[in-house]
């Protein structure tokens, strides 16, 4: 047994399996973060809000961002604010609520954001150049009986921790 698992643990595999998905999480995700910074002087952040806008032509409203985000309103907000400065976003008045504003992708930003997503794609087929196409689609097949087993409902769940969806 190996640093990965408690070793007073009466389920150390599944310990070093939660503890390798993490840190195989963490290290893809720090490469993420540096190729897009180093290539288009952006944040994972950055790229995250524009991936929403992207998938929501007409826009969202702020709170809706937030809420797909995970992050708080000041986040987005702050984020928001220098997509806008850059001309990559804009704002747009929601009708009948003068406090709310519907956010969305420039013509600039989406082709902005299309040159970002087919680099992250590659980024992300590269993380997994060490394994076959038949062991990506297992690791796949086994991964989704984890999120189903927590998708679940709460009376069949063994857990509270929650697997983000992929």
């Amino acid at each position: 047994m190996d640093l990965e698992a408690r070793g007073h643990s009466e389920h150390p595999e599944a310990l070093r399996l939660w503890l390798r998905l993490l840190t195989c999480t963490q290290l893809v995700e720090k490469q993420v973060r540096s190729q897009l910074r180093e290539q288009f002087d952006t944040t994972l952040p950055r790229f995250d809000l524009m991936a929403q806008l992207e998938r929501s032509p007409d826009g969202l409203k702020m709170n809706e961002l937030s809420r797909r985000m995970m992050v708080t309103g000041g986040n987005v907000t702050g984020i928001t604010d220098q997509l806008v400065a850059e001309g990559l976003v804009e704002r747009m008045e929601v009708e009948g609520d003068r406090r709310a504003y519907r956010v969305r992708l420039t013509a600039r930003g989406r082709k902005l954001f299309d040159e970002m997503a087919r680099q992250h794609e590659a980024w992300i087929v590269a993380a997994f150049e060490a394994l076959s196409p038949r062991e990506v689609e297992s690791l796949h097949k086994l991964l989704g009986k984890v999120k189903q087993h927590h998708s679940a409902p709460s009376g069949n769940q063994h857990s509270n921790h929650k697997l983000e969806t992929a």
